[in-house]
C-alpha cells in the first residue's frame, strides 16, 4: 500500500500565511480558513508584523482531517489577493 502523505489524520497542522499588513487581513484569512476547517478558532491565530511593518505573518493551526482538505485550503489561501506566501 502506497501512502500519499506522511501525515496521519486527524492532526493539528500549522499554516503560516504572509500578506499585506492591512486592517482586514487577519479577518479575511480567518474566513478562508474557517471555510475549510469549520472548527478553527480565529482567537488562536498568532500574528507578527514584519520589521518594516509592511507585511503580516499569521500562524493558523487547523485540525486537519485529510490531505484533500489541506490541499484545498492551501489553494484557497494562495489564490487570495492579499496573500503573498503560504508555508
Amino acid at each position: 500500500m502506497t501512502r500519499e502523505t506522511l501525515l496521519e489524520f486527524p492532526c493539528d497542522f500549522p499554516l503560516k500565511i504572509m500578506g499585506v499588513n492591512a486592517a482586514d487581513f487577519a479577518q479575511a484569512i480567518a474566513v478562508v480558513v474557517q471555510n475549510h476547517a469549520p472548527d478553527f478558532d480565529a482567537a488562536t491565530m498568532a500574528m507578527r508584523a514584519s520589521k518594516a511593518g509592511n507585511y503580516l505573518a499569521l500562524t493558523c493551526t487547523v485540525r486537519a482531517t485529510s490531505q484533500a482538505q489541506l490541499d484545498a485550503l492551501y489553494r484557497a489561501l494562495t489564490a487570495h489577493p492579499m496573500v503573498r506566501v503560504v508555508l
